[in-house]
């Protein structure tokens, strides 16, 4: 009986990452919705980061990673800084995003 007190949550725990983290949008999603933007998160459209994706073209297949731009991107509210591009990186079969920067 204990053993499926442990197992289904963390059986639970692990489905729900993995299906937060199975595509790049999802991931990316995930991360601004962390980030303190959930509304942003599930109303700005993504799109490929064509400039840095071209310009780093060999430095992203050697991390087997991915830019990506929202359309509609948040706001810090300290510095007044627009949130815009993104890294996605695979690892495995999860998707991993990072901040990217604004150049």
């Amino acid at each position: 009986m204990k053993n499926r007190r442990t197992w289904i949550p963390l059986t639970v725990l692990v489905l729900a990452i993995y299906i937060l983290h199975s595509t790049p949008h999802m991931s990316l999603r995930t991360f601004v919705f962390f980030s303190g933007y959930p509304i942003k998160a599930i109303t700005s459209g993504i799109i490929d980061d064509r400039y840095h994706n071209e310009m780093d073209n060999k430095d992203y297949e050697k991390l087997n990673a991915k830019a990506y731009t929202l359309t509609d991107p948040p706001v810090e509210k300290q510095t007044q800084g627009v949130l815009s591009n993104y890294l996605v990186r695979k690892y495995g079969i999860i998707y991993i995003t990072d901040y990217l920067g604004d150049t």
